[in-house]
């Protein structure tokens, strides 16, 4: 026989899944369950431990325990920087991602710290600069309502970016486009990126910044952005909380084959 705990965890894990409390709702309290006779503090607090362990929900102080988005967002990989999006309209990455997921957004939803730093051995590495020379941080959280999603920092070097909107710590996007848009009218045009990606386990200041429950691991992600003549015009390092997102690629298949027959 199952244990009191595991008998209303499964309860509860069957009213979430069918629909009985939608993601971003808020479990009744502990107290509300016990006045209900579903069981001791002891067996509510045992449920609720399970039910974030597996995922359903997320707990944290000052929020109790909130039901978690079953369906990732869409991280879309190449379509996301489309130029007609940012360019040409007010799609920045984040809102392109949120779009093709079918899902709300407001661009107050990414709020940012600017600052001028000392660049780190990979900063310095991805731009070409001497070790200990200074770059502009522009670090970013961004949240899906009031659950973080992702933090992104993005390095440039100060005589890229200085003056412009993108060292505005204002939250949301660094104006119309975005910081593509700022990059592309201070005259240098995103061309092509590389984009690196594995997985780790979080940090503890990433699991209570990203509001993670106890065993997430997170995506790390490190973008390289170049102009046409190879100018690096951002490094940017982003921390995803792995069962947020769904990464989706397309593109077309390469064929090395034919381009050495064309040679």
């Amino acid at each position: 026989m199952a244990p009191k705990w595991r008998e209303l965890a499964d309860k509860l894990a069957e009213q979430i899944r069918g629909g009985d409390y939608a993601p971003g709702k808020q479990l009744p309290h502990i107290r509300e369950l016990v006045e209900a006779g579903e069981g001791s503090k002891s067996t509510v607090h045992a449920a609720y431990k399970a039910l974030e362990a597996e995922g359903l929900v997320t707990s944290s102080r000052g929020h109790g325990t909130v039901v978690r988005q079953q369906v990732p967002l869409k991280r879309l990989g190449i379509a996301r920087y489309d130029k007609a999006k940012w360019r040409d309209g007010d799609e920045v990455a984040f809102i392109a991602d949120r779009v093709a997921s079918g899902r709300t957004y407001r661009r107050n939803e990414q709020t940012q710290t600017v600052s001028l730093v000392e660049a780190s051995p990979a900063v310095s590495a991805a731009h070409g600069l001497p070790a200990g020379a200074e770059v502009y941080a522009r670090a970013r959280l961004v949240k899906e309502g009031e659950q973080p999603t992702h933090t992104l920092t993005s390095y440039y070097r100060p005589e890229h970016v200085e003056g412009t909107r993108i060292v505005d710590p204002t939250p949301g996007p660094a104006g119309r486009g975005g910081g593509f848009r700022v990059l592309y009218e201070a005259g240098y045009e995103i061309d092509h990126m590389k984009e690196r990606i594995f997985a780790r386990g979080a940090t503890s200041d990433e699991s209570k910044l990203l509001q993670l429950p106890p065993g997430e691991a997170v995506v790390e992600l490190h973008r390289t952005t170049y102009t046409a003549d190879g100018t690096v015009v951002e490094f940017a390092i982003g921390v995803h909380a792995a069962s947020r997102f769904a990464w989706e690629y397309e593109f077309q298949v390469p064929d090395s084959a034919t381009n050495k027959e064309d040679s």
